[in-house]
């Protein structure tokens, strides 16, 4: 249950009423119920959204947690959100994700209160699509793209309020589902100018070249072992990989728009050996350049 605890004197004040140009959707529970039923939604399905704009006085407290996956994303101001006792602080790009039937409370600051989207969900792959960020030593993180994130909680909001008819709950399910694996991407993804992102372009500027890992990471003023591990967090792989999928998106192109013979397009992305190349772009695409060059596509 949510509470809004009478204060001792001297203490904070905490609002139990709603804040001004507030916007707040709840589903009613046996339309939850019966989208937890069917095709679309049974796997992820919003519950309640909404925005508390400079939420002064906002507070929630919740001893046995909530049956609900929470996303709360801080889009200025600032608060706190404590889980299972541990505190964490909420800034603006700040994004966390509480777990259903965790013990939490979350308050807006007193000086400084925010301005938050968020929204509930419920379903079968809710647990699955924000387990990384759930697994994390620290159950929030930050944003890059704060803008596009709170435009897909607008949306949902804006969806939820006209209508809460079958189709537009599974369109928010669409919408969330979007929120949530943007969030994860945008944790991961470089930002302009930091060492990765500038790698990355080092690496993408010279398709028909070759870096050592070492000399890389010097260039961006970093750890070769540091740079790697970032590689391997934004991408899956080491920045070697990333660069042979970059020669590799770059062949692909080749082949699919010029008429340039297998030798010509190892040339193009830094093979200087035909054969080598072949055998290369077989393993990742499994088939010859020869055969993926005949594929019909589109």
């Amino acid at each position: 249950m949510d509470e809004s605890a009478n204060h001792p004197p001297g203490q904070p004040h905490y609002r139990i009423d709603g804040f001004d140009n507030q916007r707040l959707v709840v589903v009613p529970r046996p339309q939850v119920d019966a989208a937890l039923d069917r095709p679309g939604t049974r796997r992820l399905t919003v519950t309640d959204a909404g925005y508390f704009p400079a939420a002064a006085g906002h507070r929630r407290v919740r001893g046995h947690g909530a049956g609900e996956t929470i996303v709360i994303l801080c889009v200025s101001g600032s608060g706190s959100v404590s889980i299972d006792g541990e505190e964490h602080a909420l800034t603006r790009g700040a994004c966390v994700i509480i777990p259903p039937h965790r013990a939490h409370v979350y308050q807006a600051s007193h000086t400084d209160p925010w301005t938050i989207w968020w929204m509930h969900l419920r379903g079968s792959d809710v647990a699955e699509l924000s387990s990384s960020m759930l697994g994390a030593p620290r159950p929030l993180t930050r944003l890059r793209s704060v803008d596009r994130v709170s435009a897909l909680f607008d949306e949902i909001v804006s969806l939820l309020e006209r209508r809460l008819s079958q189709a537009h709950l599974l369109s928010a399910s669409g919408l969330a589902w979007h929120l949530l694996t943007r969030i994860e991407a945008d944790s991961v993804l470089p930002a302009d100018g930091s060492p990765l992102e500038r790698a990355m372009r080092y690496l993408e500027a010279r398709v028909d070249g070759s870096i050592q890992v070492a000399e890389l990471a010097d260039l961006v003023g970093m750890s070769p072992s540091h740079l790697s591990a970032l590689f391997r967090r934004a991408t899956g792989g080491g920045p070697g990989a990333f660069h042979t999928g970059v020669k590799m998106a770059r062949a692909r192109e080749l082949l699919d728009t010029t008429e340039l013979p297998i030798a010509d397009v190892a040339t193009a992305v830094g093979y200087a050996d035909p054969l080598y190349f072949s055998r290369h772009f077989r393993r990742v695409h499994g088939v010859n350049p020869t055969t993926y060059r005949a594929q019909h596509k589109g």
